[in-house]
């Protein structure tokens, strides 16, 4: 981290120094006790079940002499070399010293937000900017209030470009932190139905994707996938900064004209400024290619040529749990046990689909947060489920909805089969795997589905 005094801090928020000196450095930023780094401040957040003002003095004792706390906690140390700086809201505080560092670095941000896809898009756009530019990412699922700022303070001097995952489940939390990164060019991959529950409707999960254009003016551009149904509805708005546009659809300003799959990955061909160009991805799924057409464009639109694309397109990886296949002795593992909404659902269902000589199990656990839609929403998926599977185990409370909608489809119900737990599948699975079976493992994150996927890449017969 690039070093900041507390009287940057002061000048920059509403903050009172409470003791110490305004000249102080502040190298390194903390919300955990235990990672106390030289020059460290630490913030101490508070959630609904934790204060981490309980902290304070386990971060001192790791080394910590630099604290911020809120208005409705004291602090005292004896210790001359402490000081202590007083806020409103410490997590919004976080936000603001974001702000701050961020604006220390004049480069071009990149933000990327959807229902589903969003990481392995931002993924792709990585390792598409990386190979001409010294390139930031969101690391893991640190795409909210605070996993953004912590990333945001991960900038380094050698830093050219910095490409931000941006996530919500609530109005207001995608402007919140698009007011915090001020990005130069946005991305949404769709508007699906993760987090319904909280937003009403695929129209409200719209427009607070939207909030990433909140601060948009001519300069900024947003990347979007026209082909899903609304967000093409943007292509007939009169709007205030640049749209770019992608899909399969020949009105698009950039579009796949035909693709080829096999075990390695996915040959497909662009129509890129008026030019056919060949792209190949190693990652399985049409939907793949729909986050590389946006790789592509956020590349042209940061000056990177054709060449440097495909070079950083071939040097993408599924991040860990995300349509991960493993390749045992017994199976193929098709690994999605990271989250899981009806588009992800359908998308992994698809790959599972393409395996033409083998029996394919389809494991599938809930999606949460589903709320009134949870009903339908697995119904859908079964019945898409239904001419891409051979049997289908379902996991959870909602999940039997899944087998309901592929029985509607006609899918033989006997091959259909529903468990309240993992422990429970896993003892079905000892008595009906059999070798070269093609598995696929997807649910919400708070369903464990990993759990089932180590009991299969561990598995002797």
């Amino acid at each position: 981290m690039k070093a900041i005094t507390i009287n940057d801090i002061l000048n920059n928020l509403n903050a009172t120094l409470i003791k110490g000196s305004k000249d102080t450095l502040i190298e390194s930023i903390s919300i955990n006790s235990k990672n106390i780094e030289n020059k460290c401040i630490f913030i101490p957040l508070i959630g609904e079940k934790f204060d981490a003002h309980d902290f304070v003095i386990d971060a001192y004792e790791n080394g910590c002499r630099i604290f911020l706390k809120d208005k409705n906690h004291d602090l005292s140390f004896d210790s001359e070399d402490v000081s202590i700086i007083e806020v409103e809201d410490t997590t919004k505080a976080l936000g603001d010293i974001a702000r701050l560092y961020k604006e220390k670095f004049l480069i071009n941000y990149v933000a990327v937000t959807g229902s589903t896809g969003k990481t392995t898009t931002k993924d792709m756009i990585y390792n598409v900017l990386s190979s001409k530019y010294n390139t930031l990412k969101t690391e893991g699922n640190f795409n909210n209030h605070i996993g953004l700022p912590l990333t945001v303070f991960k900038l380094k001097d050698e830093h050219e470009c910095a490409i931000l995952e941006m996530g919500m489940s609530s109005f207001g939390e995608i402007e919140y932190l698009s007011s915090i990164v001020n990005h130069k060019i946005a991305v949404i991959s769709n508007i699906g139905l993760s987090h319904i529950q909280n937003l009403g409707s695929r129209e409200g999960i719209l427009k607070a994707k939207l909030e990433i254009t909140k601060n948009f003016t001519k300069d900024n551009t947003l990347i979007i996938n026209a082909d899903d149904d609304y967000l093409k509805t943007l292509k007939d708005k009169k709007l205030n900064y640049n749209l770019k546009t992608f899909g399969f659809e020949k009105d698009n300003d950039l579009y796949c004209t035909q693709y080829k799959m096999n075990e390695t990955g996915i040959d497909f061909e662009c129509i890129v400024h008026n030019q056919k160009e060949a792209f190949f991805i190693p990652a399985r799924g049409k939907h793949n290619i729909y986050n590389a057409m946006a790789a592509i464009l956020t590349g042209t639109e940061l000056g990177l040529n054709i060449d440097q694309i495909k070079k950083g397109l071939l040097n993408f990886k599924n991040t860990k749990m995300r349509l991960d296949i493993l390749k045992t002795d017994l199976f193929e593992i098709i690994n999605d046990a990271y989250n899981a909404s009806p588009d992800s659902m359908k998308a992994a269902i698809n790959i599972l689909g393409e395996y033409k000589k083998s029996r394919k199990i389809a494991i599938l656990g809930d999606m949460l947060e589903m709320g009134e839609y949870a009903k339908n929403g697995h119904e859908i998926v079964g019945e898409y489920a239904n001419s891409n599977a051979d049997l289908i185990i379902t996991v959870g409370k909602d999940s039997r909805h899944i087998g309901n909608g592929a029985i509607k489809k006609g899918f033989d119900r006997q091959n259909i089969v529903h468990f309240d737990s993992n422990s429970q599948v896993i003892d079905y699975l000892r008595s009906i795997l059999k070798k070269d079976d093609t598995i696929l493992i997807k649910g919400s994150r708070g369903m464990k589905m990993e759990e089932i996927v180590k009991f299969l890449n561990d598995y002797k017969i």
